[in-house]
């Protein structure tokens, strides 16, 4: 009769041999599909099918971008945590991951923990947080408009309540004692109109999405929410050099899979997407989203998340965030 000790090494051999196993057959099962928890058309959606287009090539496998969107990106973000950890089903997502759930009340089925229930791939991009106004708004810096806001009423405006844009808007309000009204608004593009508009005061926004506007001079870029300038806009202040030490915020991207994913096949994915972010055809088509790719490894992601996690939980609570 095998005692216990040896049973249990048995076992504990065989489940790192099918582990292996599996990891050895990765990609050949079947497609590789790459969750985006909001609408196709969107630059997440952009970004998620340029970076599947180029894996799919690497791996020699067909990657698919499987669009799921809602809540604020929570649904999506459960069908990953709670899929098979065999490399299949990833999870492509922007900075709102880990804000999200402290700014809705998210129901027990997609409730997920960002810390906990995915395995971090790689952090593919850093988007910079840039506030902007119409020329029409008299306003030439954000030193002006921070002197206007102590005398009368302006607004800002952000793609929506507990983006980062929003909170940035929130920080600004806290670190030069001032009030700017925020209006949130569904999604970027309406954010960019009613700036151009001089609908609102300024909008939060990325570079990307206003790299034209202010090219043309329909936008004035007033600062950048960065510890340091953004290589995209060179010539645009950040809000540190300001005096504002603490408006250092940014936006993010990142792959992640979900808990227990297999080292190997985590490695193989770091690796593939570290080449692919140096492609030159993909370097340039991130620069015109407003996008600095980064790269690195997956703890650099993982430690992303959990700063994130912490920091804007407390700022959420601190500025009264709640979902509309």
């Amino acid at each position: 009769m095998k005692s216990p000790l040896v049973i249990a090494v048995a076992a504990a051999i065989a489940a790192l041999g099918a582990s292996q196993a599996l990891a050895q057959a990765w990609p050949t099962a079947k497609p590789i599909s790459i969750v985006v928890s909001y609408p196709a058309g969107g630059d997440t959606d952009a970004i998620g099918r340029a970076y599947a287009e180029k894996l799919a090539q690497r791996l020699g496998q067909q990657v698919i971008i499987d669009n799921r969107p809602g809540a604020s990106g929570t649904i999506g973000n459960a069908h990953v945590a709670k899929a098979a950890p065999d490399g299949y089903t990833l999870l492509f997502t922007p900075s709102t991951f880990p804000i999200a759930q402290h700014v809705l009340k998210v129901s027990p089925q997609v409730a997920h923990d960002v810390n906990r229930d995915f395995t971090p791939i790689i952090k593919t991009g850093n988007i910079p947080l840039l506030a902007v106004t119409a020329p029409t708004t008299g306003m030439k810096d954000m030193r002006q408009v921070i002197a206007e806001a102590k005398s009368r009423p302006l607004t800002y405006g952000s793609p929506g309540t507990g983006s980062p844009m929003h909170i940035a808007g929130e920080m600004l309000n806290k670190g030069a004692g001032i009030k700017i009204n925020h209006v949130p608004y569904k999604g970027v593009a309406p954010v960019v109109t009613d700036s151009l508009g001089g609908h609102v005061t300024i909008g939060w926004i990325t570079p990307g999405a206003v790299g034209q506007h202010v090219s043309s001079g329909k936008l004035v870029p007033l600062a950048v929410a960065e510890r340091q300038r953004t290589k995209l806009m060179p010539n645009v202040p950040t809000l540190i050099e300001l005096g504002y030490k603490d408006l250092d915020i940014s936006a993010w991207m990142g792959l992640l899979g979900p808990r227990g994913l297999p080292a190997d096949i985590v490695r193989s994915l770091n690796a593939h997407m570290n080449e692919v972010l140096r492609m030159p055809d993909v370097m340039a088509r991130m620069a015109t989203l407003g996008i600095e790719p980064t790269g690195g490894d997956p703890a650099a992601l993982a430690r992303q998340i959990a700063d994130d996690d912490s920091r804007f939980g407390r700022l959420v609570k601190e500025f009264g965030i709640t979902a509309e």
